[in-house]
This record gives C-alpha cells, sequence and structure tokens, in this order.
C-alpha cells in the first residue's frame, strides 16, 4: 500500500493529511470551506485514493493561505507515497464532461514542477468558495509534487459546474499516472535513469 502522512504547521494554517494511494475513494475532510471541502471529496473518490484530511486556517483573513496549503501538504503527500516512481505510468490525461461544461487535465509526475491553467471564471464564488483559488490548489500541488499540471476549461456556463469538472478531471488524470505498470513494474519511467 502506497500510504503517506503529512503534518503541515504555519503561523497561518495546521494541517493534518493521511493519503492512501490505492485507496477505495473514501473521504474524510475538513477544511472550514464547504464547496472546497466537496471539491477535495472529487479527487479522493474520481482518483480512487483515500484522503482523510483536517485544516484549521485563518479563514477570518481569506481562504488563500488554508486552500493554497491544502495544496502544498497533497501534492507532499502524494510525492512521499510515490516514493521511487519505479514502475508507475508517470503521465495521465483525462477529457471530463460534466452536463454542459467539459475540462481536460494532463499531468506528469516528471521531477519538475509546472502548471498551466486556462480558465476564465464566471463567478467570484461558488458557494463559500472563492473561484479565484482554483489556480493557488494546483499550482501549490504541482510545485510540492514536482509534477507537471495543465488544466484547461473548454466550456460551460454553469460556475459550479466550471469549477467541478477541472477537480474531476484532474483526479482522474492522478488516478491513471499513479497507476502501477504491471509491463514495467520494476522500470524508473524514464530514459534519464532519474526522476
Amino acid at each position: 500500500m502506497r500510504k503517506a502522512a503529512v503534518h503541515r504547521t504555519t503561523n497561518e494554517t495546521s494541517i493534518k493529511l493521511k493519503l492512501n494511494l490505492d485507496g477505495r475513494g473514501k473521504a474524510r475532510i475538513d477544511t472550514g470551506v464547504r464547496f472546497f471541502d466537496h471539491m477535495l471529496e472529487q479527487i479522493a473518490r474520481h482518483g480512487a485514493l483515500d484522503l482523510d484530511l483536517v485544516a484549521r486556517g485563518d479563514l477570518d483573513v481569506d481562504q488563500h493561505h488554508t486552500v493554497e496549503d491544502v495544496g502544498i501538504a497533497l501534492g507532499e503527500a502524494v510525492k512521499q507515497a510515490l516514493g521511487s516512481k519505479r514502475g508507475i505510468l508517470r503521465a495521465g490525461y483525462y477529457l471530463m464532461p460534466m452536463d454542459e461544461s467539459l475540462a481536460a487535465c494532463a499531468l506528469d509526475f516528471s521531477g519538475r514542477a509546472h502548471f498551466v491553467c486556462k480558465w476564465r471564471p464566471l463567478a467570484r464564488r461558488v458557494g463559500d468558495f472563492q473561484t479565484e483559488l482554483l489556480e493557488d490548489f494546483f499550482q501549490a500541488f504541482a510545485q510540492s509534487a514536482a509534477a507537471n499540471v495543465h488544466l484547461r476549461h473548454l466550456y460551460g456556463r454553469s460556475s459550479h459546474h466550471q469549477v467541478e469538472v477541472m477537480f474531476k478531471a484532474f483526479a482522474r488524470a492522478l488516478r491513471f499516472a499513479v497507476t502501477r505498470d504491471r509491463q514495467l513494474r520494476r522500470v524508473l519511467p524514464t530514459t534519464k535513469g532519474l526522476l
């Protein structure tokens, strides 16, 4: 079982996270931002991983520190759980529909951090979530996981669907990328010899 535990404490946030990459999509999440909790639940379910997360942040100031630090903690946990990365597919992509919305995500656990996001939020908030923080979350994940994350919302009318379909596309791409490749189970997925 590829598992990880991350405890991250700063002057702005306190996060306790447990991750099992070989899970069954179970989630117990409490960040204090309910819509964000819902999106993290999507990552667990569609990523087929188990995620136990409690985050306490300075939400009286803003959601930014909480959302970004959860991204950092999740990226650290995935990187830790992958270990040497030997035998994984390494890269994954997914084109995800959700009613009238469509999003694409491609990611690569290359050992190099890079994030590209193409979307235009239609609303400043979805539920209690500040939509501009979507990019901060995925940027933080990419940085701490040392991964390339490319995320694009192609079209859609509903702000709720815009955000949710991008989280689901990310989760499905993640699920594929961390999958063990039976044919190359002992091989590091690179010709460079180092990831």
